[in-house]
């Protein structure tokens, strides 16, 4: 699959003239629970050309490939595949945008060009904000428990969408960094070995062997969903003590970069 994505990386190249920079694996097969059947999320940045950048008028800055955007090749059924341009990622980063944080810690890198990643990473302690992107997986965890996990029958592969932006609220809560991608890293070192680690791990097994199928309703895990309200609880009230650092400062590098960036793809 992997020659695929790079094939179609170029395509879009050539059809939508721009120059991708770095290309990753973003959904379950970057969390480490994907079965034969995962879907690749793979998510992009591209720059356009230094011409795009002197309209008077914004362009569009994403591009969908195939859900929006269509090429002339074929794209793989499973394939889904979703880039920003490169100055709306910057603003992004900018902000401390948790997905885009993913993006750069993915595992699974297919593509890259001009150390685009190395760049990102170098100045990730400028833009990385814990407060927001606690708040960010907080308010995933509590919405998604509230939504699927309180009925008397659920899904139970619905509980990956609590249990992984709860873990890595937990882990920026305790390390004060951006969490690590794969979800099994965040089992091993923040939940106790004891029946609800015991739960989770039962769920990865199913998930991997496609025994969860998303039509199917069972009883809530009472064990985890007792685990789950009290985690909620507690990082609720440990954000009310954590402060937003001062005004970023970072947009000075960030503007060397995208220029460097632009120079180095279009030479």
């Amino acid at each position: 699959m992997k020659e695929h994505i790079i094939e179609v990386l170029q395509q879009i190249e050539r059809e939508y003239d721009v120059k991708v920079l770095y290309a990753c694996e973003s959904g379950s097969r970057a969390w480490g629970f994907s079965s034969m059947e995962s879907d690749y999320d793979v998510r992009f940045l591209y720059v356009h050309t230094k011409e795009w950048y002197l309209s008077i008028d914004q362009g569009r800055d994403v591009l969908e490939v195939p859900s929006q955007d269509s090429l002339s090749i074929p794209v793989h059924p499973q394939l889904d595949m979703s880039g920003w341009e490169l100055t709306k990622a910057l603003r992004l980063f900018r902000k401390s945008n948790p997905p885009f944080f993913e993006w750069l810690h993915s595992d699974i890198v297919y593509y890259e060009k001009y150390s685009t990643l190395e760049k990102l990473l170098a100045i990730e302690p400028k833009v990385f904000s814990p407060v927001t992107c606690l708040y960010h997986y907080v308010s995933m965890a509590k919405r998604n428990f509230r939504s699927y996990l309180l009925e008397e029958e659920v899904h139970h592969k619905k509980y990956f969408t609590v249990l992984r932006p709860l873990l890595a609220g937990k882990w920026i809560i305790l390390n004060h960094a951006f969490p690590p991608i794969e979800f099994e890293i965040l089992v091993q070192e923040l939940v106790s070995v004891g029946p609800v680690r015991q739960s989770i791990e039962e769920l990865i097994s199913r998930k991997r062997a496609r025994l969860d199928q998303s039509s199917k309703l069972e009883p809530p895990i009472r064990v985890l969903n007792d685990y789950l309200q009290q985690e909620i609880e507690y990082m609720e009230s440990m954000m009310k003590d954590m402060k937003a650092s001062d005004k970023n400062t970072s947009t000075h590098l960030l503007n060397n970069i995208f220029r460097e960036l632009l120079e180095q793809a279009w030479l």
